[in-house]
C-alpha cells in the first residue's frame, strides 16, 4: 500500500474541500475564505490559554497539543474554510542553530546574527528537519484528527530570502538594510545561504504533507524590499525550486502533491513571474488592484487576498461593502478570499466574523445570479 493511501485512511474524510478546489482552479459554489494569522493574539481565548499555562510563544509552538488547540480556536468562532497550523517561520533558523525567542515587550531576541560569511560556519548545515521539527509534524497530525474533516489544514514555511533577512537583520524592520547589503557585498555567500535554506524548506514542506497538511503556503513577507533585479536573482529561483522540488519529492514518495500558495508581499513587479513559478495560488497584499493582478496572472493560477487588514477596524456596513467590492473585482472563481497580510493583534474578533460571513453570503449571491 502506498504512503498516500495510508495517509488517506488514517484521517477522517474531508467535509469541506472548497479551498482545495479553488486552488486547483475548479468551480466553487462560493468563495472560500481564511485569514493569515487567524489564530493568535487578537482572540481572547488565546490570551487566556497562554496565561493559564504560563508559557512563552515558542513553548506553545513546540508543544503539539498546545499548537493543536491554538490552531482550532478560530475554527470554533468562525466559519472558515481552512485551518493553518500554529507555528512560526523562524523554526527553520532555529533548526540551523540560531537561538531565537520572542519576549513580550521586547520582540524577537537572537543569540547571534549573521554578520559576515564566516558566521555561516556557525550554522548546522546537516540539520535533519524531519527529526528536529518533529513537534510541528506531530502538531499537524494531531490537528488533522482533531479537525475531524471540518476543513483542510495548511502547512507553511518562510521563503529563503525572508528567512535570510531575519537571520542577518534580526527582524523584518531594521534601520540599516544589512541583508540587502549582504546580497551586494557577499553575493556568493548569500547564494550559499539561500540554497541551504531552500533545501531545508523543501524537506520541511514535504514533511508537513507527510504528517497531514493538505495545502501549503510559502511566505516571502519581505520580498518587496528587493527590487526587480535582486528579486530575479536572489528570491524567484529559490521560490521556483521549492515549488518544483516539493512536488517532485512528494511524487517520488507516492504522495499526491498538494496545492501550493506563494505570498511575496509587495512584489507587484513579479506577478507574472510568480504566476508561472510552479505554484497553484498567488497571494496578494492589499496595495495592488485585483483587476490589474488578474490581467497579469490570467487564468493560469488562482489568486488569494487581498483585503487591507485595517478594514477589520471599520464599521460593519463599511466592511461588508468592502468585501462586496473585493469580490466583484476578483470574481468568484479561481479565487480565495483573505487579507493582504495578517490579522492585527487589536482587532475585534466580531469583525473577523463579519468579514468571513460576508465573503460567503455575497459570493453565493453572485454565483446564483451569474
Amino acid at each position: 500500500m502506498s504512503t498516500a493511501a495510508t495517509l488517506t485512511e488514517a484521517f477522517p474524510p474531508l467535509k469541506n474541500d472548497l479551498i482545495l478546489r479553488a486552488a486547483r482552479g475548479e468551480r466553487t459554489e462560493r468563495v472560500p475564505v481564511w485569514l493569515m494569522r487567524q489564530a493568535g493574539r487578537y482572540l481572547p481565548e488565546y490570551g487566556e490559554f497562554k496565561e493559564k499555562h504560563n508559557v512563552g510563544f515558542f513553548d506553545m509552538v513546540k508543544t503539539p497539543s498546545m499548537a493543536c488547540e491554538i490552531t482550532l480556536q478560530p475554527l470554533r468562532r468562525f466559519n472558515l474554510d481552512a485551518a493553518i497550523i500554529f507555528s512560526d517561520i523562524l523554526v527553520i533558523p532555529q533548526v540551523l542553530g540560531m537561538g531565537i525567542d520572542i519576549i513580550e515587550g521586547k520582540g524577537m531576541i537572537f543569540d547571534f546574527l549573521l554578520q559576515t560569511p564566516e558566521d555561516l560556519k556557525k550554522l548546522c548545515h546537516d540539520a535533519d528537519v524531519a527529526r528536529d521539527l518533529s513537534y510541528v509534524m506531530d502538531a499537524i497530525t494531531m490537528t488533522r484528527h482533531a479537525l475531524n474533516g471540518q476543513c483542510p489544514l495548511f502547512g507553511f514555511s518562510g521563503a529563503p530570502w525572508t528567512l535570510m533577512k531575519f537571520m542577518v537583520d534580526g527582524g523584518s524592520s531594521t534601520p540599516l538594510p544589512k541583508a540587502r547589503k549582504w546580497l551586494v557585498t557577499y553575493p556568493e555567500a548569500s547564494r550559499q545561504l539561500l540554497q541551504l535554506l531552500c533545501e531545508k524548506v523543501v524537506d520541511y514542506l514535504v514533511g508537513q504533507v507527510k504528517a497531514g497538511a493538505q495545502i501549503l503556503q510559502v511566505f516571502d513577507s519581505c520580498a518587496g524590499e528587493l527590487g526587480p533585479d535582486q528579486f530575479q536573482e536572489f528570491a524567484l529561483p529559490y521560490l521556483k525550486d521549492i515549488a518544483y522540488r516539493t512536488k517532485e519529492k512528494l511524487a517520488e514518495a507516492q504522495i499526491e502533491p498538494v496545492p501550493m500558495v506563494v505570498f511575496a508581499k509587495d512584489a507587484h513587479f513579479a506577478i507574472d513571474d510568480l504566476s508561472n513559478s510552479g505554484y497553484d495560488v498567488v497571494s496578494l497584499d492589499w496595495t495592488i488592484k485585483p483587476t490589474h493582478a488578474r490581467r497579469i496572472a490570467g487564468k493560469n493560477v488562482t489568486l488569494q487576498g487581498n483585503m487591507d487588514p485595517c478594514m477589520l477596524y471599520a464599521p460593519e456596513n463599511e466592511l461588508k461593502n468592502a468585501v462586496k467590492t473585493m469580490l466583484k473585482r476578483f470574481g468568484t472563481q479561481h479565487y480565495i478570499a483573505n487579507l493582504g497580510h495578517g490579522v492585527h493583534k487589536d482587532v475585534n474578533p466580531d469583525n473577523v466574523a463579519v468579514f468571513v460571513d460576508a465573503v460567503h453570503m455575497y459570493s453565493e449571491e453572485m454565483n446564483s445570479s451569474s
